[in-house]
């Protein structure tokens, strides 16, 4: 879950560089473009955060639509599988106690009313 929130800062981060790009364009000012983002606090880097970390954008204040979509496809998978991790520990929606439910010999259990075939 941190991770996903450092990931969530970094994008934020990202997203304030764009637009101070773009405004500073708009005012007129040039802004440096080898402004850095801040390194998250993890000392591990995978490759989605080197590759965050080397987006680089124009002198227009526009990021290469190859770099964002690398950027969200390793986002999405990183989300995916910090899911699959916590689905692991499924619990069920009821008690024990109803597994241990013993049920007569003879039990059947009950016939819903199912549809006609295709007749109204």
């Amino acid at each position: 879950m941190k991770h996903v929130q450092e990931q969530d800062a970094q994008i934020v981060r990202l997203i304030n560089k764009v637009d101070n790009v773009h405004a500073s364009h708009v005012i007129g000012k040039q802004v440096e473009a080898h402004d850095e983002v801040e390194a998250p606090t993890k000392q591990h880097y995978t490759e989605k955060d080197k590759s965050a970390n080397e987006l680089q954008i124009s002198s227009d204040g526009l990021i290469h639509v190859n770099q964002l979509k690398e950027f969200i496809e390793g986002t999405i998978k990183c989300k995916i599988e910090e899911s699959s991790k916590s689905s692991l520990t499924y619990s069920k929606p009821y008690t024990p106690m109803i597994d241990n439910l013993k049920m007569p010999m003879d039990y059947q259990p009950p016939k819903f009313q199912q549809f006609d075939q295709g007749q109204p």
